[in-house]
């Protein structure tokens, strides 16, 4: 796929989540067969440049190309002035946020909220662009602010107008948060009125929804978010789901105990032992959801207090896994009988 000047391996893409797609999570995603991911959301707030939360999210050694960085903010000076900083450091593409919902993003004006003001939308847009004419510039939205206001349509012409060179719309409005279903009849419209490429958004979870949104909306790319959490390999699934029609069968159990591995590996290097432990918790608990006998060893693994223990858990889980089937195996896919 061409996409904003980068040839890509193909149109899936990995969505930017808070707290989740820094770049231990972003590398690993790219090497399970994502074409690109995108950083969670740094601040447009000149004043916190220097916070090593910034600093960390800014950090992009040794990722693989092309480097997407999202930003947020509600000021078109400031959202410039982040633009330029980022593409100083290493972004090869700017995201601007018009897509979070959280109430502390949208309560000053930014993320889904910006969607209520197409004049202001349209001036952060118009002097993101300016401000790093070497740098293509993406929007990720939603569609609509509510669902009696979806005006993804008037935000898409928008972004072509104002150089936008690719546009990301979920399929929700910023008032349903994430509950509910996506819907993609907005998308499908947004598509045919826009030449710029349009990648699709929301409640993609296999490889089947994934072919199943490309071909209902006319999408240029999907969009995963949440169901990546715990299951990176996806992109790879989906890839070729969408290139044979076949699925691959399910992944083994050694495998994936060593893809944990260098993830955990990679996050207590990342972030430090003491912090990288904490952020593994909620990694180890994704990779272990629905796998038999994971409940109570969640509960004890976000107990241990250190990376010894936490290795040691996890390669026990795993271990005792594979001596049951030496493929993943969820406890929705056994017999009834077996999984209680």
């Amino acid at each position: 796929m061409q996409y904003a000047g980068f040839t890509l391996r193909n149109n899936l893409f990995v969505a930017p989540m808070a707290g989740v797609t820094d770049r231990p999570f972003r590398q690993l995603c790219k090497k399970l067969g994502a074409g690109v991911a995108v950083s969670e959301m740094v601040t447009s707030n000149s004043l916190l440049y220097g916070s090593a939360k910034t600093r960390r999210r800014a950090n992009h050694e040794g990722e693989v190309d092309p480097i997407s960085v999202q930003i947020a903010g509600a000021d078109p000076h400031m959202m410039a002035e982040a633009a330029r900083y980022n593409a100083d450091n290493g972004a090869q593409i700017i995201d601007i946020n018009m897509g979070c919902p959280a109430k502390k993003v949208c309560n000053v004006m930014a993320g889904s909220a910006l969607m209520q003001d197409e004049p202001l939308v349209a001036r952060i847009l118009e002097a993101v662009v300016a401000a790093v004419p070497n740098t293509p510039v993406t929007l990720k939205f939603r569609t609509g602010w509510n669902r009696q206001n979806r005006n993804a349509p008037m935000i898409a012409r928008i972004a072509e107008e104002s150089g936008i060179c690719a546009i990301a719309i979920h399929g929700r409005t910023r008032a349903d948060q994430y509950m509910g279903e996506a819907e993609y009849d907005t998308i499908a419209h947004v598509k045919t009125l826009v030449k710029i490429p349009v990648i699709a958004n929301g409640d993609i979870t296999s490889p089947q929804k994934a072919k199943y949104v490309l071909d209902y909306t006319g999408a240029d790319g999907v969009m995963i978010g949440r169901a990546a959490q715990g299951r990176p390999w996806i992109f790879r699934e989906t890839e070729h789901f969408l290139a044979t029609g076949e699925l691959m069968p399910s992944p083994l159990v050694s495998e994936i105990l060593q893809v944990c591995r260098e993830h955990l590996s990679d996050l207590y290097a990342f972030y430090g032992e003491d912090t990288g432990v904490k952020v593994a918790r909620k990694h180890i608990s994704w990779y272990t959801k629905g796998l038999v006998g994971s409940a109570a060893f969640r509960r004890a693994m976000n107990q241990l207090p250190d990376v010894r223990s936490q290795m040691a858990a996890v390669e026990d889980f795993f271990g005792q896994l594979a001596l049951q089937d030496a493929r993943l195996r969820y406890e929705e896919d056994l017999p009834q009988e077996l999984a209680a």
